[in-house]
């Protein structure tokens, strides 16, 4: 089995918000709240979860884009919490990220070669005949012509300035590469292309990927392993086969039923429906955080929050877990 390259342990990030004039207490909105994760080298973990569940939070505390609240991670074992600017700066060679929006994401003032060129300088790579050397090399790896070093981001389509910052998150040879929704603003048939080549990537480069994204139809196809995230908390953990065939956690069953099938036969099935209300990240329920949507729950749900522990060889946070 790979080694662990980087983990977290009882990680956290928290937001106080204002108080307001007739509140005594300062409101804390927890957007990652105590996650334990490791994930392995050369993995694909797909982290999946709908809309302000914490996972893009969680990417960018684990690469220190963002400080956390608490928790610990650790990448070959280094907490880089413990680290100071100087040796951080040196760490973020072997990590970096893919953002979703291809259009924000690269400076519309620059062109391509200083977009990848920005990175290789900032970290010393050499002189200005090797980095552009590199530019070219970084365009090939990514299935785009050297001689579009000379163009503006705005003169590319979508899927091309999705390569283009792929090719900026490699520049420095990284190990470990947070893939933020990076495929959910492209076209579907884009999306397959960016897929193979991210897997294509993966196989040349030894690549290890943190996976965000709130498609699991793609996750099915792409990932090794799953993590389903729900109000700031991991709810379940297991591989893409166990997941999918046989999800444990309430939650997790319904984010898969939700998924389109394309057999004719099976769209009229009855799918499983949510009941209650969504609750308010600034104001979570007590007990369980899912036991308001849940039809399953019982008495203990509404008192106690279940942990992430070991049900037949799967991670499950629920009290009751599925057993289909």
């Amino acid at each position: 089995m790979s080694e662990v390259l980087i983990s977290t342990e009882g990680l956290s990030k928290h937001y106080p918000i204002g108080s307001g004039f007739f509140r005594s207490q300062r409101r804390v909105v927890r957007a990652v709240d105590g996650i334990d994760l490791e994930i392995r080298e050369r993995e694909t973990f797909a982290l999946v979860g709908e809309s302000g569940c914490g996972k893009t939070t969680l990417g960018r505390v684990m690469l220190r884009l963002i400080e956390r609240t608490n928790g610990t991670v650790r990448y070959r074992g280094q907490d880089l919490h413990a680290l100071d600017d100087s040796a951080m700066r040196a760490m973020r060679k072997k990590l970096q990220i893919v953002f979703q929006d291809p259009y924000a994401s690269l400076n519309p003032r620059m062109r391509v070669k200083d977009i990848l060129a920005e990175p290789l300088r900032a970290h010393g790579f050499g002189t200005e005949a090797e980095i552009e050397e590199r530019c070219g090399e970084l365009l090939d790896m990514v299935g785009l012509r050297r001689q579009l070093l000379r163009r503006y981001p705005h003169q590319f389509s979508g899927g091309q300035r999705q390569r283009i910052g792929i090719a900026r998150a490699l520049a420095n040879s990284p190990e470990f590469v947070v893939c933020d929704e990076a495929v959910s603003a492209l076209d579907v048939s884009i999306q397959a292309q960016v897929l193979n080549l991210l897997r294509d990537l993966q196989e040349q480069l030894k690549l290890t990927y943190l996976f965000i994204t709130h498609d699991l139809s793609v996750v099915r196809q792409f990932a090794d392993r799953v993590g389903v995230m729900f109000l700031g908390r991991m709810v379940e953990v297991g591989t893409t086969e166990e997941i999918f065939s046989n999800p444990r956690h309430p939650y997790t069953m319904f984010l898969i039923s939700a998924v389109p099938r394309p057999d004719p036969h099976q769209r009229n099935r009855e799918r499983p429906m949510l009941v209650g209300d969504i609750p308010s990240p600034m104001n979570l329920p007590s007990g369980c955080r899912f036991h308001t949507r849940c039809p399953y729950a019982q008495a203990i749900c509404r008192s106690e929050e279940p942990s992430l522990s070991d049900h037949d060889g799967r991670a499950v946070a629920c009290h009751f877990p599925l057993d289909r």
